[in-house]
């Protein structure tokens, strides 16, 4: 059925653009950049789903990416409209934390890392996984600047963020579990 709704506003041609639950900000507000980065992750982790032939770590991208809606709306809420959001979503949680961490866990005990820098791009799909994973840093980077400007409701977040780039480093070790490891042993010289 096709819809009579059209898929751009207008609203934002001025550079302005809605927070969830109400507020007009500026596009290059940290909060948009935050949840525009979450955005990014998300779709990054996408590509890396439809990229990898291993079911387990399809299955973990898949849920990171539902988990990732939450962080994104809850970054995209203004502080004096929490409320809204909790009547909505559930914040992330330090539940959402020690899960991200018991995953971590697990994969670590099915690989062994090396002692020194991975350079990215064993396969496409752990190349995927660390795109995501910086695309995280920088929306942790942004956080913390949120945090820092005391529009930061929940904590969890950033402890959520340093995990779950945790996570996707082991996660696309793990993807290439079974392929040598492409390291970066500078000499003297270069360091």
């Amino acid at each position: 059925m096709k819809s009579n709704k059209r898929i751009y506003t207008k609203y934002g041609d001025s550079g302005i653009t809605n927070l969830l639950y109400g507020g007009r900000v500026s596009k290059s507000d940290l909060r948009c950049r935050a949840y525009g980065n979450i955005d990014e992750a998300c779709s990054t982790i996408g590509l890396a789903r439809a990229l990898s032939d291993d079911n387990k770590v399809k299955l973990i991208l898949k849920n990171l990416q539902h988990e990732m809606f939450v962080v994104g709306a809850e970054l995209a809420t203004d502080i004096n409209k929490y409320d809204k959001f909790l009547a909505h979503f559930n914040p992330v949680t330090s539940q959402m934390v020690d899960r991200l961490e018991k995953e971590i866990d697990d994969l670590e005990g099915c690989i062994t890392l090396p002692r020194s820098f991975i350079i990215p791009g064993g396969s496409s799909a752990s190349a995927a996984i660390d795109v995501a994973r910086s695309i995280v840093r920088r929306t942790e980077r942004d956080a913390v600047a949120i945090r820092d400007m005391d529009q930061l409701t929940n904590i969890e977040i950033l402890r959520y963020l340093n995990r779950l780039s945790d996570l996707l480093f082991i996660l696309a070790r793990y993807q290439d579990r079974d392929l040598p490891i492409d390291q970066l042993k500078p000499s003297k010289d270069q360091l």
